[in-house]
C-alpha cells in the first residue's frame, strides 16, 4: 500500500513519527519512517497501526468496516464466498475479492488468504461401534495371570478350554471368586484373553542337533502323511541339553507324542547311545495308557540302529517303524512342536553334563510335569485343510481338549486303564502340580550348578 501524503496517515501515527524525529516537521522523514515501520499486509479485520505501551500495534477494526454484521453472519458470508472461490475464473475471483473487502472489511491480501483457506471440518460425535465391553481388565487380570502362568502360557483358545476345570482348582488352592467375576471369565472370548495377555508374552531362540543315521535307514520306510486312526501312533525325537556345545558329553531329552490323543512323555538320557536310548524308550512306552502300534522318528543314529529296530520287529505284534525325510523337520511336526513347549520351556538351553541330574529330571517328567501336561493343558487338533487356488491352504482346527479327555474317548484304551486315570485325575490340582514342578526344577538347577 502506497502512502502519498501526510494527510493519509492516521493522526496517532503522525504524532508518534513526529516525536521520533526530534520535533523536526519534515514530510520526507515522516513518510519514510512510516513506510519502513508499517506492515506490508494487514491481517483480516485489522486496521491501522497505533502506539500502545511503547510498541507499534494494529487496530482490531478498519475505519470503514461495517460493524453492523455479527460474527456469525460474517462467517456465513465467508463460507459462501469460499465455496465459490476455488472453481472461479480470474475475473470472477476478482469480484469475489471485492465482495469480501466490501462486506467484511478485509484487506485484499487478507481476503485472498481467507478465501483460499480450507474450512475446519465440523465437529462430529464419536460413536463406538460393536458390542459394549462386558469386562474390566483390572478385575480379570489378577485372576487370569496366575492361571495363565501355571498353565504354561497357553493361547487364548486353549485358555478358554481349560478355564472351566482350572477355576474350581484356583478357588480350592487360592481364594474364592465373586460369582460375577467367575461368570465374566467363563464368558470372555479367546481374542479377549489374547489381547489382555499380549504384553506378558516373551519369545526365546531355538536350537537343534540331529545327525544322520547309518545305512540301516535305507531299510526303514519313509512315512508320508499320517492316515492311521486311533491311539498308539508315536512320533519321537531327541533334544540336546548342551548349552551350545554339541560334544556328546551332556544329557539329552527323549520326547514322544501320540498324534491322535496328543499324550506326551519325556525322558532324560545320560547320552545318546543306543543302549541308553533303548532303555528309556521302553520306560516311556510303559507309561503310555494305550498299546504302541507305530513309531516315527527322524534319521538320527539314536533311533536308526539295530537295537531299536530289533526291539520293535521282534514282538508278537510288530510295531511299525518309519522315519521322516532327511532335513524335513515338518515331517515330524507334532513332536517338533513339543520339543519347544514341553522341553525348552522347562529346561531351557543350559548345559546338563552331570549324570546325577538325569534321575531327577526323569522323576519330574514322569510325575508332576507329565501329569500337568497330559491332564490339564488342552491342545488343538487339525481337522482338515481347505485348498484355495493361488493361496495357502486354510487350516481348520477343532475345539481345544486335553490329552486326558481324548484318551478317555479312545477305543484302544482299556476300561481298567480309564478307571485308573479318572481316579488319578480326581486327586490332582494343577496349582499344586505347578508348585511341585518349580520345587523340583530348583533342585535340578542346584545339582546342575554343582558340576
Amino acid at each position: 500500500m502506497r502512502v502519498g501524503s501526510l494527510a493519509q496517515i492516521p493522526l496517532p501515527v503522525q504524532e508518534h513519527l513526529t516525536c521520533s524525529v526530534n520535533g523536526r516537521d519534515s514530510r520526507k522523514i515522516i513518510l519514510r519512517k512510516y513506510l519502513r515501520s508499517a506492515p506490508k499486509v494487514l491481517l483480516p479485520g485489522v486496521g491501522w497501526p497505533v502506539r500502545v505501551n511503547r510498541s507499534l500495534r494494529q487496530k482490531s477494526v478498519l475505519p470503514d468496516m461495517d460493524n453492523a454484521l455479527s460474527h456469525k453472519t460474517k462467517q456465513e458470508v465467508l463460507a459462501k464466498l469460499r465455496r465459490a472461490y476455488p472453481k472461479a475464473g480470474l475475473p470472477y475471483k476478482a469480484q469475489l475479492l471485492d465482495q469480501a473487502v466490501a462486506l467484511l472489511g478485509y484487506h485484499r491480501k487478507a481476503a485472498i488468504r481467507a478465501l483460499r483457506a480450507r474450512p475446519k471440518p465440523p465437529q462430529t460425535v464419536t460413536v463406538i461401534l460393536g458390542r459394549p465391553r462386558e469386562y474390566d481388565p483390572q478385575k480379570l487380570l489378577p485372576v487370569l495371570k496366575p492361571i495363565w502362568f501355571a498353565a504354561l502360557q497357553p493361547c487364548g483358545s486353549r485358555l478358554v478350554a481349560l478355564l472351566p476345570e482350572w477355576l474350581p482348582a484356583y478357588e480350592a488352592d487360592q481364594r474364592r471368586l465373586d460369582p460375577d467375576l467367575r461368570a465374566c471369565l467363563l464368558a470372555a472370548s479367546a481374542r479377549t484373553f489374547d489381547r489382555l495377555l499380549a504384553p506378558l508374552r516373551v519369545s526365546l531362540r531355538r536350537r537343534g542337533g540331529t545327525r544322520p543315521g547309518s545305512l540301516l535307514r535305507q531299510s526303514i520306510p519313509i512315512r508320508g502323511e499320517w492316515d492311521e486312526e486311533g491311539a498308539g501312533w508315536l512320533e519321537i525325537d531327541t533334544v540336546a541339553l548342551c548349552g551350545g556345545a554339541l560334544d556328546d558329553r551332556h544329557a539329552w531329552m527323549l520326547d514322544g507324542v501320540d498324534i491322535r490323543t496328543d499324550w506326551t512323555e519325556q525322558r532324560a538320557l545320560e547320552n545318546r547311545g543306543q543302549h541308553c536310548t533303548l532303555a528309556q524308550f521302553k520306560d516311556l512306552e510303559a507309561s503310555l495308557p494305550f498299546p504302541l502300534r507305530g513309531v516315527d522318528s527322524d534319521n538320527g543314529g539314536e533311533f536308526i540302529n539295530h537295537h531299536l529296530v530289533a526291539e520293535l520287529r521282534a514282538r508278537a505284534r510288530p510295531v511299525l517303524f518309519t522315519r521322516a525325510r532327511p532335513y524335513r523337520k515338518n515331517d515330524n511336526a507334532h513332536v517338533e512342536q513339543r520339543n519347544w513347549t514341553h522341553v525348552r520351556q522347562h529346561f531351557g538351553y543350559e548345559r546338563y553334563d552331570d549324570p546325577a541330574v538325569v534321575p531327577l529330571m526323569n522323576a519330574l517328567c514322569k510325575g508332576a510335569l507329565g501329569q500337568l501336561l497330559n491332564h490339564f493343558l488342552p491342545t488343538h487338533k487339525l481337522e482338515k485343510k481347505k485348498r484355495r487356488p493361488g493361496q495357502s491352504p486354510l487350516r481348520v482346527y477343532g475345539e481345544a481338549t486335553t490329552p486326558y479327555a481324548r484318551v478317555l474317548q479312545a477305543r484302544e484304551v482299556s476300561a481298567e486303564k480309564k478307571t485308573q486315570l479318572q481316579a488319578l485325575h480326581a486327586r490332582l490340582n494343577p496349582f499344586q502340580l505347578g508348585r511341585e514342578i518349580e520345587r523340583q526344577k530348583k533342585e535340578i538347577e542346584a545339582r546342575r550348578l554343582l558340576a
